[in-house]
């Protein structure tokens, strides 16, 4: 029996308990007004019309009991009824309440979801010869909304791939998430390099955060030439695996500061690339999957896990590790987590191929 449905008959079972204890131990134990455990029980884990039936129930309980026990010849059996009464209603305002605020709770559960798909649209399954898949998962499970950030474009120039983190949490990170995607959407069809892209989001980034605020990213761009172009904001390297297996981390030669720190005069980030050919993974993701630990402090190794990503069916794939993600830290993720998963199949070589 579930730990529900244990709680939902928690009133009758209190009230069947107290019944048989009156009877057994008679009226001078003096166990009558512990009938109205039933209605508050009712009123915590009940609607308010549950409640009103226990509370029926436990007030005829209550004069039967009474009666049996000769206790209306004297005040006690009548203020064993009104204790019931009492907390009857007390049961019900209680379970009003609640309902209430579950609907509230609701309410905003399916405005943080509609957000999170206005924010966080949908990657393309298929865009030129990659395949796509990606996984999300927030650290505040009831918002299902936080500041990591994906996005994939198909531009004139090639197919543009963007994964971030944003630092904090809450609609701060929210707003600033969707600020960088908006400038991401509309910079990665006009800028025809990678470092022009970049530099546009320093700018939309720098006009909107304040003080030591940042986001970190990682930019790539896959053309028609089996290389990928990177372009990294202080974010984790990404992943290429290989077909024989093998696994890459490629890391640029230095790394530049997260974006909205690009005012402190540092040199912005040079662009890397990186052999990508068909047959081929790339996996881009967010620090909330490397930082992962387990009971005992380890990190999550990513690495290690490239096997899992050998399911043919991308969503599967990256689904089999994000569960894998989740078993390793053994509880909730302290951080957000996003994975973006490329797999190149080389079809629609030589030619430029919509998103679909």
């Amino acid at each position: 029996m579930s730990g529900f449905a244990m709680l939902s008959w928690m009133p009758v079972a209190a009230m069947v308990v107290v019944a048989v204890a009156d009877v057994v131990a008679g009226p001078g134990v003096g166990f009558l007004p512990l009938v109205s455990l039933g209605p508050a029980f009712s009123g915590l884990v009940g609607g308010w019309r549950r409640t009103a039936l226990i509370g029926a129930v436990a007030l005829l309980l209550c004069v039967g009991l009474g009666l049996y026990d000769g206790l209306f010849e004297e005040r006690r059996g009548f203020t064993a009824m009104v204790s019931v009464a009492g907390v009857t209603g007390v049961g019900i305002a209680a379970a009003v309440t609640r309902s209430r605020r579950e609907a509230e709770l609701a309410s905003v559960r399916s405005i943080a979801e509609v957000a999170q798909r206005v924010l966080l649209r949908p990657v393309p399954r298929t865009a030129g010869p990659l395949q796509a898949a990606v996984s999300y998962t927030s650290a505040v499970a009831e918002a299902r909304i936080g500041g990591d950030l994906y996005e994939v474009v198909a531009s004139p120039h090639g197919i543009r791939v963007i994964v971030g983190d944003v630092q904090g949490k809450g609609l701060t990170a929210v707003e600033t998430a969707a600020v960088v995607l908006g400038a991401f959407r509309e910079a990665a069809h006009d800028e025809p390099d990678l470092v022009g892209l970049g530099e546009r989001l320093e700018r939309s980034v720098a006009r909107e955060l304040e003080g030591e605020k940042f986001v970190t990213a990682v930019l790539a761009e896959i053309g028609e030439d089996r290389e990928v172009v990177f372009l990294n904001y202080g974010h984790p390297a990404p992943m290429v695996v290989r077909q024989d297996g093998g696994v890459d981390f490629p890391r640029p030669l230095a790394y530049a500061l997260p974006l909205g720190l690009g005012a402190h005069g540092s040199e912005g980030p040079k662009p890397y690339r990186v052999d990508f050919a068909p047959g081929e993974q790339l996996l881009l993701y967010t620090d909330g999957v490397t930082e992962a630990r387990d009971a005992g402090g380890v990190f999550y190794p990513l690495g290690d896990r490239a096997d899992l990503l050998k399911e043919p069916d991308a969503d599967r794939a990256l689904q089999a590790l994000r569960e894998d993600l989740v078993r390793h830290a053994a509880g909730p993720l302290h951080d957000d987590a996003a994975m973006l998963l490329l797999r190149y199949h080389g079809h629609g070589e030589g030619k430029s191929v919509p998103i679909v």
